[in-house]
């Protein structure tokens, strides 16, 4: 189709379209990151599956162990391709850029666009990985979303972001007023927290797993991350205690399970990965965790502590997936890659600022700027180097 100029529309704080040519130029720039910057790359991973491998800590995943490690990968997502003027989402760019890099590179890359939940799209990656590539080494669960079909039992489970126990009151950014506001949340009840546990705890992916083992696809010694996050405890009755810490916590069992399976059968590990806050589509869904976004980045600024995904998954790798070492776990056997984030002088100077805040001050003791920024940046509005006055083609495929 004809190329179109296309510029950021919104509803809401929520970006309803996506521009080809920023996603291009952050999935190029976090390719610069890694390449020749992972430490023993060479002896990373060679064949990796990543599962939520659009956008975020899933995006930076397979870009580190392409360009980090030289290694094949299989990405699976659910992204809404471009339909006749209407462009298609972040997660669809990304993907296409990722394909047109790696084919430059000469780089192995398949991608199965559909629900990563379902049966049939675990079958279609157990295909590609048997006539295309060789067994896993690494497998990555990056998946979030709001919702989950069952796909046993057809029913459809929706995930909340509630307290669980009693009420929950605190402040936070009303994002479409760009307002300081308190705000109080009511708890879950047992089914919308089993709902919850359901979509965002562990048994997709150990779903995924048993298909891999029982299919012969893993390698010897093969390791399974899981991404989670904990925080501080200002957020934890919103987050670590709240209904989607439920699952989390879900799915540390569930790694403990796997892990045990692994190492009987093929000398291998699972482990979930704590990982350090950043902005992402689902995390500005969280009340009070845009203010928290605000706030952390002015210490870890400071401090030269501050990373994205990108930094976040590098380090990842280095330290951990391609050290030949055995990885530091914590007393729960987690990787910690959010240490920096959870320092107490870092956290001491959130929690100083926090009280502070207020709407007629919120641009100028906070990052709220940047927050925006990276959040408009998620969908390709705000890159550097980008011309948004010029046309671009967006009906791209892979």
């Amino acid at each position: 189709m004809p190329q179109q100029i296309v510029k950021r529309r919104s509803r809401g704080f929520i970006c309803v379209n996506a521009h080809p040519e920023g996603c291009r130029g952050n999935v190029e720039r976090w390719v610069a990151g890694v390449r020749d910057n992972i430490p023993n790359g060479g002896a990373g991973p060679k064949n990796v599956l990543v599962i939520g491998a659009s956008t975020g800590y899933g995006l930076a995943s397979r870009i580190a162990a392409a360009w980090g490690c030289g290694a094949k990968t299989l990405g699976v997502f659910f992204e809404r391709p471009p339909d006749g003027d209407k462009t298609a989402t972040a997660g669809y760019y990304n993907t296409a850029a990722f394909h047109s890099l790696a084919q430059q590179d000469g780089l192995f890359a398949a991608s199965i666009n559909g629900d990563a939940f379902s049966d049939e799209i675990k079958r279609a990656a157990a295909d590609v990985i048997r006539a295309q590539m060789n067994p896993v080494d690494v497998v990555v669960y990056s998946l979030a979303s709001p919702k989950r079909t069952d796909p046993r039992t057809g029913r459809v489970h929706n995930s909340v972001l509630k307290p669980v126990g009693q009420p929950y009151s605190n402040r936070t950014i009303e994002l479409d007023s760009e307002k300081v506001v308190d705000v109080t949340l009511q708890p879950a009840n047992e089914n919308e927290i089993a709902d919850t546990v359901a979509v965002m705890g562990g048994e997709d992916w150990r779903r995924w797993m048993e298909l891999l083992l029982a299919e012969n696809l893993l390698a010897e010694g093969a390791r399974a991350l899981a991404y989670s996050y904990i925080g501080p405890e200002i957020t934890w009755p919103i987050y670590r205690d709240g209904s989607i810490g439920q699952a989390k916590k879900d799915l540390e069992r569930t790694a403990a399970d796997l892990d045990a399976a692994l190492a009987g059968k093929l000398g291998g590990n699972a482990w979930v990965s704590v990982n350090k806050a950043v902005v992402t589509q689902a995390s500005a869904a969280i009340p009070v965790v845009p203010l928290y976004l605000s706030l952390l980045p002015l210490p870890m600024k400071k401090k030269g502590l501050d990373e994205g995904p990108l930094e976040q998954i590098r380090r990842l790798f280095a330290d951990f997936l391609c050290s030949g070492e055995p990885p530091k776990l914590d007393e729960s056997r987690r990787l910690r890659l959010d240490d920096r984030e959870m320092r107490a002088d870092v956290q001491a100077e959130v929690a100083a600022l926090w009280p502070q805040v207020a709407t007629e001050n919120l641009r100028a003791i906070t990052d709220f700027a940047g927050f925006q920024r990276e959040f408009r940046g998620l969908f390709g509005f705000e890159v550097e180097g980008v011309d948004y006055d010029q046309p671009v083609e967006t009906d791209l495929r892979w």
